[in-house]
């Protein structure tokens, strides 16, 4: 099946925000969302506790950015997106939030021209899934290892696949059988039908071995549950 564009990803967020501001009820087809977006950002909060620069890649409506600054208030924000509603709804609540600056960048992380050596935490939040072919992945993970400072922490919170291919369609299936039950059958198959098309996800196992090799001196798993994990590196 061909793969969805950037374009086509960047249509469907644009009509969606509303949901994506609602973490009990826009990431209902996601397990353990409320546990691994706490996880990582106490993770966050306890591997740099004096943060000041905190980057959101992919922050759709904020809610990853608002959960750290409840962890280590009034943090500088920048956000990226390439939905310029979610941007916008973005800045609305994390301006709020937070005594630092915000800064809105709308564009794609592998292309957004951000300050190297800036940032203390990195929080990526169902995003790296929307990368493709192996190049991507590692010119992403490299861009990122570059604009975290020293000691700082990119944490990842996100759809993965297994490396055994046996134990992926397990998962998978468990995964349906979950969806299934909080919506139906036609519910389970559109939300599979749309990660065909749009998400290319990797295990746990290549991305954290792919932190280690683009420099990260780190790297933890702090949750796993089936298709969905919490994990991250230090720089």
């Amino acid at each position: 099946m061909k793969k969805s564009t950037t374009e086509e990803i960047r249509e469907r967020f644009d009509n969606d925000v509303e949901r994506f501001s609602n973490l009990e009820t826009g990431q209902v087809a996601t397990i353990d969302a409320t546990i691994s977006l706490e996880l990582i950002t106490e993770a966050s909060k306890r591997i740099v506790p004096n943060a000041k620069n905190v980057l959101d890649v992919g922050c759709g409506a904020g809610n990853y950015t608002l959960k750290m600054l409840s962890k280590v208030p009034n943090l500088n924000a920048t956000l990226v997106d390439f939905s310029q509603p979610m941007l916008d709804k973005a800045f609305e609540r994390v301006s709020a939030a937070t005594n630092g600056t915000v800064e809105i960048f709308h564009g794609d992380i592998r292309e957004v021209a951000l300050s190297e050596n800036h940032f203390d935490i990195i929080l990526a939040g169902a995003v790296l899934h929307h990368l493709r072919d192996d190049e991507d992945w590692e010119t992403t993970f490299e861009k990122l290892f570059k604009l975290l400072k020293p000691g700082g922490c990119l944490m990842i919170s996100d759809l993965i696949t297994q490396d055994t291919e046996l134990l992926n369609e397990y998962t998978w299936q468990r995964y349906g059988d979950y969806l299934e039950g909080i919506g139906g059958a036609e519910y389970r198959q559109k939300v599979l039908d749309y990660v065909e098309k749009e998400d290319s996800p990797r295990s746990m196992n290549y991305q954290l071995d792919l932190m280690k090799r683009v420099g990260f001196s780190k790297v933890e798993i702090l949750h796993k549950n089936m298709c969905f994990g919490a994990f991250g590196g230090i720089k």
